[in-house]
């Protein structure tokens, strides 16, 4: 018998038959865009951290979504910047708040993209951190309230998905059912189910001005070493009513990306967070990496590893480059 009987190079040989054979695709019908929208803004104004991503108007979102619209990306994921802020974060449950304008004028102008809600108090308290302060921590149990109060106001608006991000113990069965007694219980909640306390989220918190005035929020969100707990997080928030599943960062976390997929076979996204998205572009603005190939390998990859939705800045350019 010849050696080798097997060869794997037979089907890599032309372009049509890596096709014919591939076990992974990726298409814009995956994507979800993060757009940060401004209150008072009546511009674009570019984010310094992270090259090509900009502050919008209302207006200016509005455009965003029909040029990503047209472009096959279904849905946006939207966080608010807005005027003012303080101890509680009170903007963020505003009925004529940012997020809530922006929904309305979204849904109104592109009826059919997903406008998904990130509901997170950090945006809009003036510590920077995730919920209401007892002394130097967060009070998990009085965020809450406030947290369902935001969910509520925000699906009124015409959010399709509440996403909540904060990482409060319980926040999931709580919003859900202030949903449900509002008569919103056609609303679905996205749960950031394992959001690490991640190195990752820099210019994120720049372009959201979220920096915690002190400390951190390592009390609160997940510690990067744990992969097992990610999937107890992941399990508590399906018993409490999720009806998806979030694991962010995503590169550094494609095991746990699979061990969530695994273990509870609800779709699941993954958030290829604003620190990712950076170190790619700085790279191939300095000429070190292919940025149309580095991007659609690694988002190759996060679908690979198992996700069924990815969040992503290069949204938009990697549905140009698929077409």
């Amino acid at each position: 018998m010849p050696f080798p009987q097997t060869r794997m190079r037979r089907l890599r040989a032309t372009r049509a038959l890596r096709g014919l054979v591939r076990e992974t695709e990726i298409s814009a019908a995956d994507f979800v865009y993060p757009m940060f929208v401004a209150s008072g803004l009546d511009r674009r104004e570019p984010i310094e951290a992270m090259p090509g991503i900009e502050h919008l108007s209302i207006a200016h979102a509005v455009d965003e979504v029909g040029e990503l619209a047209a472009l096959g990306v279904p849905a946006v994921l939207l966080f608010g910047i807005p005027a003012s802020k303080d101890a509680e974060g009170s903007g963020a449950w505003d009925d004529e708040g940012i997020v809530q304008l922006a929904t309305r004028a979204i849904k109104e102008a592109h009826p059919d993209t997903i406008v998904i809600a990130d509901l997170c108090l950090c945006e809009y308290t003036d510590h920077g951190h995730c919920g209401v302060l007892r002394g130097s921590s967060v009070d998990n149990d009085a965020t809450l309230e406030l947290l369902a109060r935001t969910a509520v106001s925000q699906a009124r608006a015409g959010a399709d998905i509440i996403a909540p991000s904060d990482m409060m113990d319980g926040r999931v069965g709580v919003i859900r059912q202030a949903l449900d007694e509002d008569g919103l219980t056609d609303t679905p909640i996205l749960a950031y189910s394992s959001k690490f306390a991640s190195a990752f989220y820099g210019p994120f918190r720049e372009a959201a001005g979220s920096t915690p005035s002190f400390g951190d929020r390592r009390g609160y969100q997940m510690d990067p070493a744990n992969g097992a707990e990610a999937v107890r997080e992941s399990k508590l928030d399906l018993d409490e009513g999720a009806d998806m599943l979030m694991v962010k960062p995503a590169l550094p976390y494609l095991d746990v990306i699979r061990r969530v997929k695994d273990e509870t076979g609800v779709p699941l996204a993954a958030y290829n967070v604003s620190g990712e998205y950076a170190m790619v572009k700085a790279a191939a603005a300095a000429g070190y990496l292919d940025e149309r190939a580095t991007v659609l390998e690694t988002l190759t990859g996060i679908r690979r590893a198992g996700a069924d939705v990815i969040i992503t800045y290069h949204a938009k350019d990697a549905a140009r480059w698929l077409q």
